[in-house]
């Protein structure tokens, strides 16, 4: 999966990185993993951009970005390191 977000910005380096709001999305689609449309929410493709390298924790690709799609990562496998949900008084 690539990354589509609302915003774009230039490092040092002078490469177009993605900024503000993220999604995943998969090339040849118009739509992302989490079912926006790529067009009507105006958010920018990043074909270069692997969407698992926005983790902010390992200094890849998404030090601007700052909101990322919990419904994205849910289809793309990443929130499974997170704690489970788990009942803690059940009923008998």
């Amino acid at each position: 999966m690539k990354t589509a977000a609302s915003g774009t910005w230039y490092p040092d380096e002078g490469s177009r990185l993605p900024s503000g709001e993220a999604h995943a999305w998969e090339p040849g689609q118009n739509s992302t993993a989490c079912g926006v449309p790529l067009r009507r929410a105006g958010l920018v493709r990043f074909p270069h951009v692997d969407f698992a390298d926005l983790d902010q924790l390992t200094g890849g690709s998404g030090d601007e970005v700052r909101w990322t799609c919990p419904k994205c990562l849910a289809a793309t496998g990443q929130r499974r390191r997170e704690r489970r949900w788990e009942r803690t008084n059940p009923r008998p």
